[in-house]
């Protein structure tokens, strides 16, 4: 089917190298977690398709999920509109350095989620240890 925009969103795993060749879609925004296999990823990869990897495309549930829990503590609760424009901040600074990465290293937006995620942990272990 013609489309801009894929979201596969529902279960890990459906979007395997068969149906990557068939995608006519510019651009995959992996609402499940997992979507894509492999070597999915790569024929999209190599078709010029983008892929914007489920840790940063779903991360919206896992950081509300964060404030409910930091609001709960505090016993301090936030308007919708609060909510909303802390979770726009974070995310748009999340996937905009992800995106500077990729573009940098000239790699996709998984890897690039991956290497940043590997610096943050290096950078936890030297400043805190192996045992914080």
């Amino acid at each position: 089917m013609d489309c801009d925009v894929l979201i596969p969103a529902a279960l890990e795993g459906q979007l395997t190298a068969p149906r990557a060749e068939r995608i006519k879609a510019r651009l995959v925004l992996e609402g499940a977690n997992g979507p894509t296999v492999p070597e999915a990823d790569d024929i999209l990869a190599g078709r010029g398709i983008v892929v914007v990897p489920d840790v940063i495309c779903n991360a919206g549930g896992v950081t509300v999920s964060y404030f409910e829990w930091v609001q709960d503590f505090a016993s301090y609760f936030w308007t919708e509109e609060e909510i909303n424009d802390r979770l726009a901040k974070i995310l748009r600074g999340a996937v905009g350095h992800i995106w500077d990465v990729s573009e940098r290293r000239g790699v996709s937006l998984r890897t690039a989620a991956f290497v940043v995620a590997c610096e943050r942990v290096l950078v936890a272990h030297l400043e805190r240890g192996l045992y914080p």
